[in-house]
C-alpha cells in the first residue's frame, strides 16, 4: 500500500528541532519500526539532510519521484542521485537496503525449496532475483528425476534472441549436472507479460532439442516485476 505523502514541512526546520515523538528514529524506538511510514523509514536510512531539505523531505521526494517502493527499489544509483540530498553514499545505502530485502525473499524461498511442483514455486524463487532487473536475463533451472531442484545457470544477459539462447549452451549445463529435466525462466524488464513471437520460437526450439536429448523442458516462465506467466499454462505444448 502506498503511503499518503504529506506536503514537506518548512525546509528551514531541521529534524533535530522537532519534538522527539515526531522524529523518525525516536518514533521507531518508542512506537516500533512497523509504525513508521515508508517516508520515515527512508529518512532513517538517509539520516541527514541538506540546507534546504531534511531527511524526511528527501524520503518524501524519493517516493514522489519514483511513485512506488517497487520502482524506487529498482532505481539505479544514477537515478537515485538525481534527487536532491542523495549523493553516492546515500544511494549505495538505499540500494543495499533494497538488496537485503530481495536476499531475504530469496533465502526464504530457498529454505522452503525442495520440489518445483507448480509454476508458482518457480516464480517465488526467481522473482526476487530477476523481477527488478532492467536487463533481460535467461536462466535454466535443472531438476533431477524426482523433480527436485539441482542447480540454476544464467545462460545469457541481453536482448533475447535465438542466436544467443543456443540449445548447445542450455543443454551443456543440463548434461554436466545430469539433470533429468529443465525449466526455462527469463524476465521482461518492460513489464510486459505477454510472450513475444521470439519467446515462443526459442521455447519450441529448446523443447524439440530436449526431446532428442531426453532432457525434457517442463515449462518456460516469463517474469515481469512481481508477476509471471507460465507458457505451459498458456497452452504451449511441452
Amino acid at each position: 500500500m502506498t503511503d499518503k505523502i504529506n506536503e514537506p514541512r518548512p525546509r528551514s526546520v531541521s529534524l533535530k528541532s522537532w519534538p522527539a515523538g515526531e522524529r523518525p528514529r525516536e518514533k521507531m524506538i518508542s512506537l516500533g519500526i512497523e509504525n513508521l511510514t515508508s517516508a520515515e523509514l527512508l529518512a532513517v536510512l538517509i539520516s541527514t539532510g541538506t540546507d534546504r531539505l531534511n531527511a524526511l523531505d528527501i524520503g518524501q521526494e524519493l517516493l514522489r519521484r519514483f511513485e512506488t517502493l517497487e520502482q524506487l527499489s529498482a532505481a539505479s544509483r544514477t537515478e537515485l542521485m538525481k534527487v536532491e540530498g542523495i549523493g553516492p553514499a546515500k544511494a549505495l545505502i538505499l540500494q543495499a537496503a533494497f538488496q537485503l530485502s530481495r536476499n531475504m525473499q530469496r533465502e526464504s524461498a530457498q529454505q522452503k525449496l525442495n520440489f518445483f511442483k507448480q509454476p508458482q514455486d518457480v516464480a517465488r524463487f526467481y522473482i526476487p532475483q530477476i523481477g527488478h532487473l532492467k536487463q533481460e536475463v535467461f536462466i535454466c533451472a535443472l531438476l533431477d528425476s524426482a523433480g527436485k531442484y539441482l542447480h540454476s545457470e544464467t545462460i545469457f544477459k541481453g536482448t533475447l534472441n535465438a542466436a544467443l539462447v543456443h540449445p548447445r549452451e542450455v543443454f551443456k549445463t543440463a548434461i554436466r549436472f545430469s539433470a533429468a529435466s529443465i525449466i526455462l525462466i527469463h524476465n521482461h524488464p518492460s513489464g510486459q507479460l505477454l510472450a513475444s513471437p521470439e519467446d515462443l520460437r526459442i521455447t519450441q526450439q529448446l523443447i524439440e532439442t530436449g526431446k532428442i536429448l531426453e532432457i525434457p523442458v517442463q515449462d518456460h516462465l516469463i517474469i515481469a516485476d512481481n508477476q509471471f506467466i507460465s507458457l505451459r499454462e498458456c497452452g504451449c505444448q511441452f
